[in-house]
């Protein structure tokens, strides 16, 4: 087994990625305090090819060096905006259609792993706060509550990582059916 050069991943350049088709799929990033988390959004929304990231309250915004490290020039490929609050991001995407999935613990969270991801609409998922999680009235407003299962001593993971997981889950579950 041989590690492939970047050369030969065959990777989109900026323009072929802003042209090509997107998953159906927003990150709302809800008052996210790191910048290399918001960095770490943007790699991971341009690696599933996702259609935007809204960017909320606190949140910081590119142009920012410190989003740029993790980020990596996907703030030049994916597409995002800003809102004041995320509840005002919230009414945006209800005007347009979304289903908008809050990922946090509730109690009545529906586990990652058990959700059926095959529908047409639109679909947006809303990461908190890395201390706070997902403000409550925003869980009130949300079609559903997702739950990554977590079996070890802590009781929470770092955002970015269940951004990854989130998508990869979605993506995956595209690509089976």
């Amino acid at each position: 087994m041989q590690k492939l050069k970047n050369k030969e991943l065959k990777r989109l350049s900026t323009e072929e990625f802003k042209k090509a088709e997107k998953l159906p799929i927003v990150l709302v990033l809800d008052n996210i305090r790191s910048l290399n988390n918001v960095g770490s959004a943007f790699r991971t929304a341009d690696a599933f090819l996702i259609k935007k990231i809204i960017l909320c309250g606190v949140t910081g915004c590119p142009p920012n060096k410190e989003i740029e490290k993790t980020a990596l020039g996907a703030t030049n490929s994916v597409v995002w905006n800003y809102a004041k609050t995320t509840m005002e991001a919230i009414k945006e995407l209800r005007e347009n259609n979304y289903l908008i999935y809050a990922v946090e613990q509730a109690d009545k969270s529906m586990k990652l792993n058990e959700i059926d991801f095959t529908t047409d609409a639109g679909i947006a998922f809303v990461f908190g706060n890395e201390v706070y999680g997902v403000e409550q009235g925003v869980i009130d407003e949300s079609d559903g509550v997702i739950e990554i299962p977590q079996f070890g001593t802590k009781h929470s993971l770092n955002v970015s990582v269940s951004m990854g997981i989130v998508l990869w889950e979605f993506v995956k579950n595209k690509l089976n059916s």
